[in-house]
């Protein structure tokens, strides 16, 4: 999968564009721009429905804070959290599903919430994510939407996650950690089969993704068709996988090329 630069959205072909069965999609700063989805954004997710293109946004925002998009979005599902939750209209009533039962997800709370402090405590200058109360799986300290963490803070706050044995992540807003073996592709391989009845690994070069930022990286050396909106570059000295393809335009102006040129190929 690539590690090198990625070649411009254009040369995607027609025919690779033709074949696709469907998108997933990062959310903060590839759909939206300060918090909220662009026009742009939001017109193509429409254009891709209209196309009988699915969509499905995966996000390391949480639950509570996924729940209105996933009512009022044109995407087939939203799964928040990292994988852990999944959010999709299903005989017109909105459906929440976790990756993780109820007795674990309640043990994990009590083992979040002293990691939060504990890195509260340790990291000058963490705070937690405005958001947290609509967290249910996962913890997520802020370092660019309401405060700014520099590089050594941020890696620290990292390193303290996985020392106590979570999972952690680095989106272009927040660190992510949580406990558990879901991630952003063990989330669309679920929602694949949850909602289609399909196994991603028979349809891998049939979807796209598109995303932003460090934590999209696995699913970029996933998808053979991977994108990345113009404002990626931003993140390039901390980049080990790059995406296939990269778009001219930033957030959501980048993900409606992605759109274009699918429906383009139809």
């Amino acid at each position: 999968m690539p590690s090198t630069m990625p070649r411009p959205l254009a040369e995607l072909s027609a025919a690779a564009a033709a074949a696709v069965r469907g998108v997933f999609t990062d959310i903060d700063d590839t759909l939206t721009s300060e918090g909220a989805i662009t026009p742009e954004a939001l017109q193509a997710l429409q254009h891709l429905q209209a196309a009988g293109i699915p969509v499905i946004a995966i996000t390391g925002r949480p639950m509570g804070w996924s729940e209105p998009f996933a009512r009022d979005w044109p995407v087939t599902a939203i799964v928040a959290e990292n994988g852990a939750v999944a959010l999709f209209r299903e005989q017109g009533r909105l459906c929440i599903e976790y990756a993780q039962d109820a007795a674990t997800r309640q043990a994990n709370a009590l083992r979040l919430q002293a990691v939060a402090q504990r890195i509260q405590h340790e990291v000058p200058g963490a705070q937690l994510a405005q958001d947290s109360a609509g967290r249910v799986t996962d913890i997520a300290v802020d370092h660019s939407e309401f405060a700014r963490l520099d590089d050594a803070r941020i890696a620290q706050v990292v390193a303290l996650m996985r020392s106590e044995g979570m999972q952690a992540t680095v989106s272009s807003i927040h660190i992510n950690g949580w406990y558990g073996q879901h991630t952003k592709l063990s989330g669309a391989e679920w929602m694949l089969q949850r909602l289609f009845g399909r196994t991603l690994a028979a349809e891998t070069p049939h979807w796209v993704y598109v995303g932003d930022s460090t934590n999209d990286q696995q699913m970029f050396a996933h998808f053979p068709l991977s994108v990345g909106v113009a404002n990626l570059m931003a993140f390039a000295p901390q980049l080990h996988t790059w995406p296939a393809y990269l778009a001219q335009a930033e957030r959501g102006a980048g993900f409606a090329e992605v759109a274009q040129r699918l429906i383009a190929g139809r």
